[in-house]
């Protein structure tokens, strides 16, 4: 059996209604590091604008205008070979497609922990996941942060951290898990 997928999940705690500087780079940020390690980038709740509307058109325009990873390369490379994807926020669930859902969360659920070690355990067995960040100064708001099956804090102390940090982090330490 192979490997299953991670996907870098954030979820918009910003602004739901104005699309942010602070999205532009969190989602370069996330590109590069889902080019480097080998994973998908799909986004929740974030405000695009009218006229862009296939993953490809949705990264053209956020590449268009940042630094970050090559100019935003990584990012539409993401984009190019199909493995970045945008959805509405989450209602009931999050698409199962994706994997399991697994909260990143310096506020874990006792009953929910699983360590980074268990998480690369279920990769390397075949189960793909989804790493749901909470975009924003307060992470995933109470709601969907309680949809996962399972919460995982990277740093083991549950010290909280900016995401792209904690993007890095958590990514940065599955992969050397998976790949030592």
């Amino acid at each position: 059996m192979g490997k299953g997928r991670i996907t870098i999940g954030l979820y918009n705690s910003y602004d739901p209604k104005r699309f942010a500087e602070a999205h532009r780079r969190a989602i370069a940020r996330a590109g590069g590091l889902a080019m480097s390690f080998d994973m998908n980038l799909a986004l929740f709740g974030f405000p695009f604008p009218e006229g862009p509307k296939t993953p490809v058109e949705l990264a053209e325009w956020v590449a268009g205008t940042t630094s970050i990873g090559k100019h935003g390369g990584y990012f539409m490379d993401l984009a190019e070979k199909g493995r970045f994807l945008s959805f509405p926020y989450p209602n009931k669930g999050f698409p199962p497609q994706l994997g399991e859902a697994v909260l990143t969360t310096s506020k874990v659920d006792p009953k929910k922990s699983v360590s980074i070690r268990q998480l690369a355990d279920m990769v390397e067995h075949g189960q793909s996941i989804l790493l749901v960040f909470g975009l924003g100064p307060h992470g995933v708001p109470k709601g969907p942060s309680e949809i996962p099956k399972y919460n995982v804090d990277v740093t083991g102390g549950g010290y909280s951290l900016e995401t792209c940090t904690a993007v890095g982090s958590v990514t940065g330490a599955l992969h050397a898990l998976l790949y030592e």
